[in-house]
């Protein structure tokens, strides 16, 4: 099949519903468009004239507005491989997934490679701004399992300034910290004889990642704050 045998989607649905050229292409960019059944979201796509188009029942032509989205982050991975509809927790799969929601994020708040948790992309600029501009603002709850003997006065060492760090249990600590540099907890830890060997981020702010296993992602929801 050539070029010649097939017309531009957005033409296509154009022609069909009718609209504007530029209504088309947000419709399919809104994910609301089907070819023989599969959405399609890239308006330039080429179809044939015996082949099915048809615009969803709730098609809408209100702005697709930005998504934040929260990743258990496993450790020794790349975020950004994570986001695939198939890692999507499944019981807070209301909103529908569309590929534009994993262009132009902002990582916020990174993690060290090998540490895993808690770990948000953002497309919207209030969240990026309140997790970027002002990060050393927000605290962060991290556990780190630990190996070896603390010095004396270790503990207190570790407590210095906002810094709040306790036992969770004979080979894990809990820190509460704002703005930690990478591999700032490492080193703290070293500074008191301690190895550590994992590290987790529970919690941004007033977020935890409750209820997401290793990998899984969801998306931010409107009455949910940082």
């Amino acid at each position: 099949m050539t070029d010649t045998d097939t017309i531009r989607l957005s033409k296509r649905v154009a022609d069909q519903v009718p609209c504007s050229r530029r209504e088309a292409e947000l419709y399919i960019e809104g994910g609301y468009v089907l070819v023989d059944g599969v959405v399609v979201e890239e308006p330039g796509a080429r179809v044939a004239a015996a082949q099915t188009v048809a615009l969803a029942p709730d098609a809408t032509l209100l702005e697709i507005a930005p998504v934040t989205i929260l990743l258990h982050k496993p450790a020794g991975a790349d975020p950004f491989s994570c986001l695939v509809p198939e890692a999507r927790n499944a019981q807070a799969a209301k909103e529908r997934f569309l590929k534009r929601h994993v262009h132009n994020l902002t990582q916020a708040l990174p993690l060290d490679y090998a540490a895993s948790g808690l770990f948000v992309f953002t497309q919207d600029h209030r969240v990026a701004r309140k997790l970027v501009e002002e990060g050393d603002k927000v605290e962060q709850e991290i556990i780190v399992d630990v190996r070896g003997a603390i010095a004396e006065n270790g503990l207190a060492q570790l407590n210095q300034g906002a810094t709040k760090v306790s036992w969770q249990n004979e080979g894990r600590l809990r820190f509460a910290v704002k703005g930690p540099k990478p591999s700032q907890i490492d080193r703290m830890c070293k500074a008191v004889g301690l190895t550590p060997v994992a590290l987790k981020r529970l919690r941004i702010g007033r977020l935890s990642m409750a209820g997401l296993a290793v990998g899984e992602w969801r998306y931010l929801q409107g009455f949910e704050r940082f």
